[in-house]
């Protein structure tokens, strides 16, 4: 306390014994006992009250022995039990946390990791994944800035995250204390298998496999990939002691639509401990992306040919040229290019405004402009009947898809009548026309959108000329082709919203995390967040077909939920919001894939590697009591001692308000009872 505090404290004892000599004792005639008490409670009133008022500071010291943490970390993952290392572990893990030794020099602390970090509450090693690099991240946010050692009880198999190995921090040395049988057994295994979830239909996509070999000899492998009873790649794969993986890249052919479900096996004639890593399904969803086009014309013209093998230079696309009395139905078509339009076009026009199929129009000499005012909305024409050469000027603003200038400005003109084109909404311009060099303000190439429909309008004939143009100049149609193949890209993409929209993936492996997501719009499109989503999930394999309901959880901008757990096979599900009875049914298949059984042995070799990069050393099951003795005599853990200094403000002592209210309360007892008051 300050010399002032002092003071003040000295000249509240005066003052407070001044007043209780005043009140009590100053010219009193007799001093009774009741008299003294009443003056020493008075007394003992007003320094208390006066004291609250200095709130003077209170230091206390204590003597704190902090000891250096000893995190015990072991493995709750479903490999431990399939290695047989279950118990083993368990043993290992209560002998260390009860040895006196380590916790009379240690801050002994447990955990236990699978795909999280977790308190050592409920042990079972079921654990879908194991992910070593969680326990390197957690322990670095628990023991930040400070130096420690850590035991790792685990197989050191990991199936997920970054490589544990230089996740740790190289100061704080680790002891992995390794369970399992560290024996070398022969055995295949399928260690990786990368190929892309989607496939175009009749093209080739590729595999990529990784295969592995442990064992003392050299053997010849078979290695398949298999749709039901079908081989569709079978190959011979040597290996031997020096030679123990190989990478395969394989072609399949994608020859039908849907979802793909295949099987890579590696086999050989000798016996193997585990055969399950032998084998690793996976799925491909293959879509067809044909987009089919109607190009109708009710005349001939050298651009109606240069238009068909132009698309078609993508082998996704198919043009059809069809009179306008042909079409019958629009359903077998997904873009339509009207070339020319007149009244003969009546019938297309009327079946499209039900359709409603993204179109391209094409106008030229022979267009009946009266017509297309009548039948479209987008643009207004004032045509006269005198031909007119139209020039291209690319517009380096146009965003709706990327394109490069393929030398628009070099082209030749295109041929359309003379007159004014007037927009009616919003337009996206690609090209833009002039006459002889002098801008008309008017579209070339332009592109609309109107309540999820999207339009194309070139207005201009002998389009032609502009590829002919284009090869001899750069002696391919490589760019130009591409320039009408986004255009049909473009209309080809239906962007009509759905006002529930749920995202999710064909196919999943078992132990992985099935997510699904959903968004409810209002009817202005606007993210719906009191919508009600429930999915209703039903697994087709089994007889009973049982359906399981779940609610769908508000995240940040959608709903979402998990369905872990599910046992491999088909489901189907539907998504339902329960508000507007909206509804989205779709399926999805779970592959059977353990990951955690991948495993004949430990992987001594990475945990080494870890004690090694870490300073600290790696020890068998059997050597845990030499682990014991090397921590318990490590100079370099001390628990240190820490003088601790609290201050708190006198206000703050409770007990001091319950004193000072005790005593004002006797003394108006005392008063009240001996008539005084």
């Amino acid at each position: 306390m300050t010399t002032n505090t002092i003071l003040l404290i000295l000249l509240s004892l005066g003052i407070a014994f001044a007043v209780s000599f005043y009140q009590y004792l100053y010219k009193v005639k007799s001093r009774s006992k009741v008299t003294l008490l009443l003056a020493f409670l008075r007394f003992f009133s007003v320094f208390a009250l006066l004291l609250l008022l200095i709130n003077p500071i209170i230091s206390r010291k204590t003597v704190e022995t902090v000891k250096t943490p000893l995190p015990i970390v072991i493995d709750n993952s479903a490999s431990m039990a399939d290695l047989k290392s279950d118990k083993q572990a368990m043993e290992l893990f209560e002998k260390l946390i009860e040895n006196s030794a380590l916790n009379d020099k240690y801050d002994v602390q447990t955990y236990q990791f699978d795909e999280d970090f977790l308190p050592s509450d409920t042990i079972d090693f079921k654990g879908k994944q194991s992910n070593i690099d969680v326990v390197a991240k957690n322990l670095k946010n628990i023991y930040k800035n400070q130096t420690f050692p850590t035991i790792l009880i685990s197989d050191g198999n990991q199936t997920s995250g970054e490589d544990y190995v230089f996740g740790f921090n190289p100061n704080n040395k680790v002891y992995p204390l390794v369970v399992g049988d560290t024996t070398t057994y022969l055995d295949l295994r399928v260690s990786q298998l990368n190929v892309n979830k989607y496939a175009f239909h009749k093209n080739k996509y590729p595999v990529e496999v990784f295969l592995n070999y442990s064992g003392t000899k050299s053997i010849n492998a078979t290695f398949k990939i298999t749709q039901g009873n079908s081989v569709l790649n079978e190959q011979t794969v040597a290996f031997s002691p020096s030679k123990k993986s190989a990478t395969l890249n394989v072609l399949l052919p994608a020859n039908n639509v849907g979802l793909q479900i295949l099987k890579a096996t590696v086999s050989s004639k000798e016996q193997e401990k585990n055969r399950y890593n032998n084998t690793k399904n996976f799925a491909v969803e293959v879509i067809d992306q044909k987009t089919e086009v109607a190009l109708i014309s009710d005349m001939s013209h050298p651009d109606l040919g240069a238009i068909k093998r132009s698309i078609e230079t993508n082998a996704q696309r198919k043009v059809t040229i069809l009179k306008p009395n042909q079409v019958s139905s629009l359903e077998n078509y997904n873009i339509l290019i009207l070339y020319q339009p007149t009244m003969a076009f009546k019938s297309v026009f009327e079946k499209n405004s039900n359709a409603k199929i993204n179109t391209w129009i094409i106008t030229g000499n022979d267009t009946d402009f009266n017509f297309l005012n009548q039948n479209q909305t987008q643009f207004t024409f004032k045509m006269s009947s005198q031909k007119e050469d139209y020039l291209a000027s690319f517009d380096s603003q146009f965003n709706l898809f990327a394109l490069d200038n393929i030398g628009f400005e070099q082209f030749p003109p295109l041929e359309n009548p003379f007159g004014a084109i007037t927009a009616n909404g919003n337009t996206n311009v690609l090209l833009s026309s002039s006459i002889r060099n002098i801008s008309t303000n008017q579209p070339l190439l332009t592109f609309t959108e109107t309540q999820g429909k999207r339009s194309a309008y070139l207005f201009g004939e002998n389009i032609w000329k502009w590829r002919a143009d284009y090869y001899l100049a750069k002696k391919d149609f490589i760019d130009f082709d591409i320039f009408l193949d986004k255009t049909i890209q473009y209309l080809a993409s239906n962007n009509a919203r759905k006002s529930l929209v749920v995202n999710h993936e064909r196919f999943y492996n078992s132990g992985e995390g099935i997510e699904i997501t959903a968004q409810y719009f209002n009817k202005n499109y606007e993210l719906d967040e009191k919508a009600r989503l429930t999915i209703t999930v039903t697994n087709t394999n089994t007889k009973t077909k049982q359906a399981k309901n779940y609610d769908l959880l508000r995240t940040s901008n959608a709903f979402q939920v998990n369905l872990d757990g599910l046992v491999a096979g088909n489901y189907k599900f539907t998504v339902k919001e329960l508000n507007s009875n909206s509804s989205y049914s779709s399926g999805f298949e779970v592959l059977d894939f353990d990951i955690e059984k991948q495993f004949v042995n430990p992987d001594w070799k990475k945990l080494n590697q870890l004690a090694k990069q870490t300073q600290g050393k790696a020890y068998l099951a059997n050597q845990v009591e030499t682990l014991i003795k090397q921590l318990s005599e490590d100079e370099s853990y001390k628990a240190i001692q820490k003088t601790i200094t609290k201050k708190s403000p006198l206000v703050d002592w409770i007990w001091l308000l319950v004193l000072l209210a005790l005593s004002l309360a006797a003394e108006w007892f005392i008063r009240k009872y001996n008539g005084l008051l």
